[in-house]
């Protein structure tokens, strides 16, 4: 059984992949298809084995799963062309220190920050999510404040900036 399978996949995996390759323009792709379709035929290589011409079965798969392949490309294309993605502006100097001062703080007080102030959940709701007593909560967030405040300084404002 397996000797069979073994000289199939010997003797039509290249040229298979070769034919994928010109309809797919993706060398890695075709090889993926071409595996795929082979992997299928050895699962099911008790009924493919008696087919009168093998290959044929597995070349049919590979260019199924190579037309499915193209489908969900033009799927993903059109969603990208009715969703284009707006220009994100860059993050002001605040979040880009906040961030840097978050990655300070270890993980569990770190989730329990953005749970908290940016996904706006409730101590209550965050305990339950990680869970951990509300208890535990309040004090991961009190010590993360603490940490936070001593790395981030208050922009200066105008006036205080003239003075200086």
């Amino acid at each position: 059984m397996g000797h069979d399978f073994d000289a199939l996949y010997a003797a039509h995996f290249t040229s298979l992949t070769a034919q994928l390759y010109a309809y797919l323009g993706d060398r890695q792709e075709a090889q993926d298809v071409t595996q795929e379709a082979f992997c299928r035929a050895l699962a099911r290589w008790r009924d493919v084995s008696a087919y009168d011409d093998p290959v044929a079965w597995v070349r049919r798969v590979a260019w199924n799963l190579a037309t499915s392949h193209f489908r969900r490309l033009k799927v993903a294309a059109a969603f990208r062309r009715r969703h284009r993605e707006e220009q994100v502006p860059a993050p002001s100097p605040d979040r880009v220190a906040l961030f840097a001062a978050l990655r300070t703080l270890s993980p569990q007080p770190r989730q329990a920050v953005v749970l908290h102030y940016l996904a706006d959940q409730s101590v209550a709701d965050i305990a339950v999510s990680m869970q951990v007593s509300t208890g535990t909560v309040k004090s991961w967030l009190h010590r993360a404040r603490t940490a936070l405040a001593g790395q981030l300084q208050p922009a200066p404002d105008a006036e205080e900036a003239r003075d200086a």
